[in-house]
C-alpha cells in the first residue's frame, strides 16, 4: 500500500480514460526531458518506463495456500498493454525460503534503489514468515535487486525479532532518506507498533551499511499503513503513519516522526480544531497538493459505523482527509474533509462504500498540481453490490477540492468486463508513469473478480481525461499462469 510516495516529483495525469480492446495505440511522442531512474523509482530496468508490482498475498503456490505471490508487468512505450510479465514467489530461482502456507509473501510492497546502480528493487514484506530467530508469524523483508534485465536475484533485508511480530505485513513498509544522508533507508513495523528502520546504503547482500534504529511507542499504538514525505520543508524526509490506540480500533490518529541527521524523532500526534487528536484512517499517502513546498498527508477513513462516528456528518461511507504541511509540520486545525455527499464528489455516501480506500496522490488533470486518486470498492451500482468504483479528487492552490472530481467504474463505457457483486474494483490503486510520456497513468485492483480469484485494469494516460480507444488493459491469473483459486491478485501494488 504505501511508498515513499510524495517525493516522486514527476508530473503526473491519469487518464482515467478507459478503453476497450487489444488493439495498439500508435507511436507517440516522448518529451525531451526524460525523468531519471532517481524519479521513475519503479522502474526496475532502467528503461525509463515505470513499471507495475501486483500483490496477491493469498494465492496458492505450489499447493501451499495463502503462500503468496507478486506479479511484475514492465512498462513500455505503449504502456503496460504490452510489456512483459514475470511472476515470483518464494519457490522462484534465486529469492531465499521456501513458498509455505500462510506466508504471505507480498504482504507488503515498495520501491527504491537500495544498492545506487541506477535500477529501482522490489522490497517485498512477507508478514506471515515463520523464522528461525523469530519464530511463528516473526515476518520477513526482501529485496529483489532491479537491473538491465529487469528483477533478478533477492537478498534478505530484515527478519522479525519475536513471534507475531509480522515484519513486512500489510501497509508496514515505506522507504525514505531519514537521516538526510543521501542513502534511502527501509521503514518497517515489529510488533505493530514500533518502527524499526534499516539504514543504507545497502550492499548487494542485503546488509545495512548504517545499521538500524528501532523508534518505540511508548502507548502500544497499532500501525495500519506508512508512508513518507518532508512534511516541514526542512529537506529531510518525515515518516507518517495511520494507526489506531492499543485495541481500539475506533481510535484512529494520524502520528508523524521528523527525519534529522540524527535519524528519526519520537512520533507527534496530528491534532484537530478542538486540542484532541484528529481522528485519522487506514491509510494515507503525502505528497504536495497546493505546490507551497510542504508536503501534505491524504488519509483514506474508509471504514465507518464506529461510536466516534455518531455526530460526524463527514465519515458516512468513507471519507478522504488532507492535511497541510507547514514550516511547523502538519496543520490538523486546517484540514478539509471529503465524502461523497460533498459538493462535486461523484455518488452518494452510503454506510459501507469504504470510500477512501487506498489513497494515492499524482497530478491527475496535468495542471501542476498534484490530485488524489482513491477507491471505493464497496460502492452498489444499481442492484450490484459491492460492485466497486474509484475516484479522483482534484487538488491545487487551495488544497484539495471535490470540484470537478471524476469516478470509473466497471460499468464505464469500454472498460472491459462487467460489474459484478463483491468484485471491490478500487479495492487498491496505483499510479505510475508506464510509457514514460510525462503523464502518470493508473492500475485498480479487483481481488473480488472471478469468485475472489482477481484481477487488475489499468489506464494508459491522456491530458484531456477522456474515454480513449486503445489506452486500457486488464490481467489476471489465466494470463499469469498462476492458480487463481482464492488468489486475490490486485490486492496491493507497490506504492
Amino acid at each position: 500500500m504505501s511508498r515513499h510516495r510524495g517525493a516522486w516529483r514527476v508530473g503526473l495525469a491519469v487518464v482515467l480514460a478507459v478503453t476497450g480492446a487489444a488493439a495498439l495505440p500508435g507511436p507517440h511522442a516522448v518529451a525531451d526531458t526524460q525523468p531519471t531512474t532517481a524519479e521513475l523509482r519503479d522502474d526496475f530496468n532502467g528503461d525509463g518506463y515505470a513499471d507495475l508490482a501486483v500483490a496477491a498475498p493469498s494465492a496458492t503456490v505450489g499447493g501451499r495456500t495463502q503462500a503468496g505471490f507478486v506479479a511484475v508487468r514492465y512498462g513500455t512505450q505503449y504502456g503496460w498493454v504490452t510489456g512483459a510479465r514475470k511472476v515470483f514467489t518464494q519457490n522462484s530461482a534465486g529469492i531465499p525460503g521456501t513458498a509455505e502456507k500462510d506466508d504471505q509473501f507480498g504482504s507488503a510492497l515498495t520501491t527504491a534503489d537500495l544498492d545506487r546502480d541506477g535500477y529501482a528493487d522490489l522490497i517485498v514484506g512477507i508478514g506471515g514468515e515463520d523464522t528461525d530467530s523469530g519464530g511463528t508469524d516473526s515476518g520477513y523483508v526482501q529485496v529483489l535487486w532491479g537491473s538491465a534485465d529487469g528483477l533478478s536475484g533477492a537478498s534478505s533485508l530484515a527478519t522479525g525479532k519475536s513471534a507475531h511480530d509480522r515484519l513486512g505485513a500489510q501497509g508496514h513498509l515505506t522507504v525514505a532518506d531519514i537521516d538526510g544522508d543521501g542513502a534511502t533507508d527501509v521503514v518497517t513495523v515489529q510488533n505493530e507498533h514500533d518502527l524499526r528502520v534499516l539504514k543504507g546504503p545497502f550492499g548487494r547482500n542485503g546488509s545495512a551499511g548504517g545499521g538500524e534504529q528501532i523508534v518505540k511507542d511508548p502507548y502500544d499504538s497499532r500501525v495500519l499503513d506508512l508512508a513518507a514525505g518532508d512534511v516541514n520543508g526542512d529537506g529531510i524526509t518525515d515518516v507518517v503513519a495511520a494507526e489506531h490506540s492499543g485495541d481500539e480500533f475506533d481510535s484512529r490518529r494520524v502520528v508523524y516522526w521528523y527525519g534529522t541527521k540524527d535519524g528519526l524523532t519520537p512520533y507527534t500526534l496530528v491534532y484537530d480544531i478542538d486540542g484532541a487528536g484528529l481522528q485519522g484512517g487506514e491509510n494515507l499517502d503525502v505528497g504536495d497538493l497546493d505546490k507551497d513546498g510542504y508536503a501534505d498527508i491524504v488519509v483514506g477513513r474508509a471504514v465507518d459505523g464506529y461510536d466516534s462516528d455518531l455526530d460526524n456528518p463527514y465519515v458516512k461511507g468513507g471519507r478522504v482527509a488532507w492535511i497541510p504541511g507547514t514550516p511547523e509540520g502538519p496543520d490538523g486545525v486546517e484540514a478539509v474533509f471529503l465524502h461523497q455527499d460533498s459538493a462535486g464528489v461523484p455518488g452518494t455516501a452510503e454506510k459501507g462504500d469504504r470510500f477512501g480506500t487506498d489513497v494515492q496522490i499524482g497530478d491527475v488533470n496535468g495542471d501542476g498540481y498534484p490530485d488524489v486518486l482513491t477507491g471505493v470498492p464497496g460502492e452498489d451500482l444499481g442492484s450490484v453490490a459491492d460492485a466497486g468504483a474509484v475516484v479522483v479528487l482534484n487538488g491545487g492552490a487551495a488544497g484539495l477540492t471535490g470540484t470537478g472530481a471524476r469516478v470509473v467504474t466497471q460499468d464505464t463505457g469500454n472498460v472491459p468486463g462487467a460489474a459484478e457483486k463483491g468484485d471491490v474494483f478500487g479495492k487498491a490503486v496505483h499510479l505510475g508513469d508506464s510509457n514514460h510520456d510525462g503523464l502518470a497513468d493508473v492500475a485498480v485492483g479487483s481481488p473480488g473478480e472471478n469468485t475472489g480469484s482477481g484481477f487488475i485494469w489499468h489506464f494508459k494516460s491522456s491530458p484531456a481525461l477522456i474515454v480513449t480507444p486503445n489506452a486500457t488493459g486488464a490481467f489476471g491469473n489465466t494470463y499469469l499462469g498462476t492458480d487463481g483459486t482464492n488468489a486475490r491478485f490486485g490486492s496491493g501494488f507497490a506504492n
